[in-house]
């Protein structure tokens, strides 16, 4: 069995120290409370305050959380946020569409599925949960790339592979591609990364009006289009259930 590493055990107990005061907290209560010597508490302080885990207080020289700690944590707490404001609304987007539905958020370079509603069959699925899509190809990876410039900075700076001879892999077509989806508020993939299925994605903004994710309808093309065009009524329900989520969330009315 591995051994755990002593120096990350003692820093992530000096957080949660930190975490439940009431009050900023000195070297020597740090240091007394994990029963550590002073040149090691400060040690760790020092390397926590470099990434910005913990701030310390120039006029007492007391310590505190950092914000980099706090955004990491409201960062967890804005996507289980996101999931839970849009189960209701993904299930019923999923019984009405027939089709399955994913939530997702970008993540490192690429789509994290937070969410998956199966379609409403009996049919065999699986669970997509944790999958990771890309940004270029799939509709929730441009709805992102068009929406969050994070997202399309990724997109754009990175090598977009070909998954089928239908995806866009050229820079200035993938752009105009952005362009087209902000213009009309969703994308589409019909067999841009998996052959015989189709997508179309919506954003998702939060209180801010900041894009936190996308949701989409993904199944068959011969079920999501109609003559070779994603079917209208599904784009409605998938922009009409992004903008439900994106209200629950403070957004107000897009």
């Amino acid at each position: 069995m591995a051994k755990n590493i002593q120096s990350l055990e003692r820093a992530a107990a000096m957080l949660r120290l930190l975490a439940g005061g009431e009050r900023r907290l000195g070297l020597s209560d740090i240091a007394s409370s994990l029963g550590l010597a002073k040149g090691t508490a400060h040690g760790i302080l020092r390397t926590l305050q470099a990434e910005g885990f913990v701030e310390q207080d120039v006029a007492s020289g007391r310590y505190q959380l950092g914000a980099e700690l706090l955004r990491l944590g409201n960062s967890y707490l804005d996507v289980h946020e996101l999931r839970a404001r849009a189960l209701v609304w993904t299930d019923d987007l999923a019984r009405s569409s027939g089709e399955s539905v994913h939530l997702g958020v970008l993540h490192q370079h690429g789509v994290l599925v937070i969410h998956h509603v199966f379609r409403p069959d009996d049919s065999r699925q699986v669970l997509e949960v944790g999958a990771m899509q890309p940004l270029h190809s799939t509709a929730l990876g441009k709805v992102l790339s068009a929406y969050d410039p994070v997202a399309h900075s990724e997109a754009v700076e990175v090598e977009r592979k070909a998954y089928t001879a239908r995806t866009v892999t050229a820079l200035d077509d993938f752009e105009e591609l952005l362009d087209l989806t902000r213009a009309r508020g969703w994308a589409a993939d019909v067999e841009e990364t998996w052959e015989g299925v189709a997508s179309v994605a919506a954003p998702i903004h939060d209180r801010r009006r900041m894009p936190v994710g996308a949701v989409a309808i993904t199944g068959a093309v011969e079920r999501v289009c109609d003559g070779g065009e994603l079917r209208s009524e599904l784009i409605a329900a998938v922009r009409e259930c992004a903008r439900a989520v994106s209200r629950d969330l403070g957004a107000g009315r897009f």
